[in-house]
């Protein structure tokens, strides 16, 4: 088992606490080894491995799982023993789990521990019952560094291996093998279609799959670019297609839901203010483009602002897409009273300096960054880092 510490230090401080902590993100992610790493944590700090009650309950002998079973199930394994830990993976397989949880957390000496592949099962079910006494951990796929450690290979090789892992994307069974990268997007393939078919299709009941996955399947072709659902109708409507914007939103929302995208909002640097429309959307790996489509070098722009996004979102900064007048930054990103801008490129355009003028057109003290894959171009015009990829995913201040 490789090891992701990052996830155990986010996980540390709410050991031992009433509350549940809840690790999310999207299926195949990781979520079951980081319980499983999280089991090894609680023994090296001596607790009994008979005291750490471990429950997958995707397998199939819970299939036919009620309420009932699942609170006499774990009631059983607890009796007697003091305090216990409940590593419960994929509980919203479990309908009216909340209810057991809730009951546990009261009632019992347990420190509960859950993961989950769908944030609207998870939220609106928890916060009905738990209000204030959960905390949710998101879970990504791999990061550069990760993919580094599940390749074994120095983080002085971070620029060496960069290429390699936009190609395969950060899916921890992709990384912990060796594949071509044929295989690798058909095992990313297996991940997407399992999403969409069990998570989405037949959770929502979605009669028409086919306008439903032409609906994603755009998405997936306009990662990074700004549009609406009313973009998405009448692009449907330009093939003889037609879907109201009411379910074009509901299909943008489930698919967000279970972690397939997420949405990147506009703000305005001068009214201070998200604005409401026209957001981007990004893929939780960028290898399910790939899945989808194929990999060509044409799609680089957008596929090195996705990998960004997600690295800002893994270090917990919440992240817009800038407007700055008429200009847009590509990425704002805030975690409490810190704030950086950054504009990704493949390259700096030769004889234009349209990356670091929107940089320059904001008068803050805050660090702004041009980040590409140009090694000719890297290093500091008026103040704004030109920085190469590889070493901003690679830094661990920005």
């Amino acid at each position: 088992m490789i090891l992701r510490p990052a996830y155990i230090n986010a996980m540390e401080p709410f050991i031992d606490s009433p509350i549940v902590k809840i690790l999310a993100g999207v299926r195949r992610c990781g979520k079951s080894t980081i319980l499983e790493m999280l089991a090894d944590e609680l023994v090296k700090h001596g607790v009994s491995k008979e005291n750490i009650i471990e429950r997958r309950y995707n397998e199939i002998m819970y299939e036919d799982f009620s309420t009932k079973d699942m609170y006499s199930d774990l009631k059983k394994d607890i009796s007697g023993k003091g305090r216990c830990y409940l590593l419960l993976d994929e509980l919203q397989e479990i309908k009216g789990w909340e209810k057991v949880i809730n009951d546990l957390l009261e009632n019992s000496d347990v420190d509960i521990y859950i993961t989950g592949s769908n944030s609207k099962l998870m939220s609106s079910e928890i916060s009905t019952y738990l209000t204030g006494r959960y905390v949710t951990i998101p879970v990504y796929t791999l990061s550069l560094r990760e993919y580094l450690t599940f390749k074994n290979k120095d983080v002085s090789q971070a620029r060496d291996v960069f290429d390699e892992y936009v190609q395969y994307g950060g899916f921890p069974l992709v990384g912990i093998s060796s594949f071509d990268t044929k295989s690798a997007y058909q095992i990313v393939e297996g991940i997407y279609a399992s999403v969409i078919t069990r998570d989405i299709s037949k959770r929502h009941k979605i009669r028409n799959k086919e306008l439903f996955d032409r609906v994603v399947r755009y998405v997936i072709e306009n990662v990074g670019m700004t549009f609406s659902a009313n973009t998405i109708v009448k692009f449907l409507k330009s093939e003889n297609r037609s879907l109201s914007v009411e379910t074009i939103y509901n299909y943008l929302k489930w698919l967000g839901e279970a972690f397939i995208i997420y949405p990147c909002q506009r703000y305005d640097l001068q009214g201070k203010a998200v604005l409401k429309t026209q957001e981007k959307y990004y893929l939780s790996d960028i290898s399910i483009k790939y899945s989808q489509m194929g990999f060509d070098t044409k799609m680089l722009s957008a596929v090195f602002e996705n990998i960004v996004y997600l690295e800002m979102k893994r270090r917990g900064y919440d992240v817009y897409i800038g407007k700055n007048n008429t200009k847009e930054i590509d990425f704002v990103a805030v975690r409490r009273d810190e704030r950086i801008y950054v504009q990704v490129c493949v390259q700096l355009p030769d004889g234009s300096d349209r990356e670091t003028a929107n940089l320059m057109d904001i008068k803050d003290h805050y660090h702004k960054y041009v980040v590409c894959r140009d090694t000719l171009a890297l290093g500091n015009d008026n103040g704004i880092e030109i920085v190469h990829i590889a070493d901003f995913l690679m830094r661990d201040n920005w």
